[in-house]
């Protein structure tokens, strides 16, 4: 009698199954996180543009913020704005909830994504809260809350995204080499100084703009080793995303040095960083 290769039993099924709608659900959850950065930003420039009136107040800001603030400055964002905005934050929490159901119900316990399934709730949660309190405040606090902890989410959202790619029973793994995994933390430090360090560049202080070129410096050299690593073990897709998007924020933040920039440009601007953190943290170490 020749041997054949068992059939999957039901419970291996279940968890397969289980484990393409958790993946299906945290890409959806990125697509809404990555809206809700976007329409964020608009409506921080729209309401920072009023605040900037009248136009002499502005001409003692140097950040490029500041100066593209001027150009949208209608006071309020439009109401189906804010409405777009509340709807992708209220589905994206619905999201997380049925994410975190999902996993704790799962059979075997699969604990990496657990983690990150609950460290995407509490995000979410502090984001609401943070919005209820400074929902027409101009704040850097508040402003930098807000930044942080939606590019975190984003970044969350793909690493969760990536780690329920991995087979049933196997973590999302150790394809990276122990070189690279070593410098992917400080990178995402970095790049998470540089998003701060970003919305403070209102304030016209010196050493501001020169901590932001050093850290950009640290950063580009950090990508560099971690690309050229990630070549070298096959993973091209990873090493080309990490080599283009720095390049493409460097642009950016030249074009951004224009005396007006147009909103545009800082909405990609704000979509770079969100890709380049969302690609250091679906890195599987």
């Amino acid at each position: 009698m020749s041997a054949s290769a068992p059939f999957p039993d039901r419970s291996s099924l279940r968890a397969t199954r289980r484990l393409r709608m958790l993946r299906a659900m945290a890409w959806t959850c990125a697509a809404l996180v990555l809206v809700i950065i976007g329409l964020s930003a608009h409506i921080r420039l729209t309401r920072a543009g009023a605040a900037c009136e009248p136009r002499s107040q502005c001409l003692s800001l140097s950040s490029q913020a500041s100066r593209a603030d001027a150009a949208v400055g209608s006071g309020e964002p439009a109401p189906a704005v804010r409405t777009a905005h509340r709807a992708a934050a209220s589905a994206t929490l619905l999201l997380v909830l049925a994410m975190l159901a999902l996993t704790l119900s799962a059979q075997p316990a699969r604990c990496a994504e657990r983690r990150l399934v609950l460290g995407l709730l509490g995000l979410t949660l502090c984001l609401a809260v943070l919005g209820l309190w400074g929902r027409s405040s101009l704040h850097p606090a508040v402003t930098l809350g807000n930044l942080l902890g939606g590019f975190a989410l984003f970044a969350l959202c793909t690493r969760l995204a990536r780690t329920a790619t991995a087979p049933v029973g196997m973590t999302a793994g150790a394809a990276t080499d122990a070189p690279a995994r070593r410098w992917v933390r400080p990178a995402i430090l970095l790049v998470l100084a540089q998003i701060a360090l970003g919305s403070l560049m209102r304030v016209d202080a010196a050493w501001l703009h020169t901590a932001h070129r050093a850290a950009g410096l640290a950063l580009a050299a950090l990508l560099l080793t971690i690309s050229w690593r990630l070549w070298r073990q096959g993973e091209r897709a990873l090493a080309a995303a990490l080599t283009i998007l720095p390049i493409l924020l460097a642009a950016l933040g030249l074009a951004l040095t224009m005396p007006a920039p147009p909103p545009a440009l800082i909405l990609a601007h704000n979509l770079c960083a969100a890709l380049l953190l969302a690609a250091l943290a679906s890195l599987r170490r």
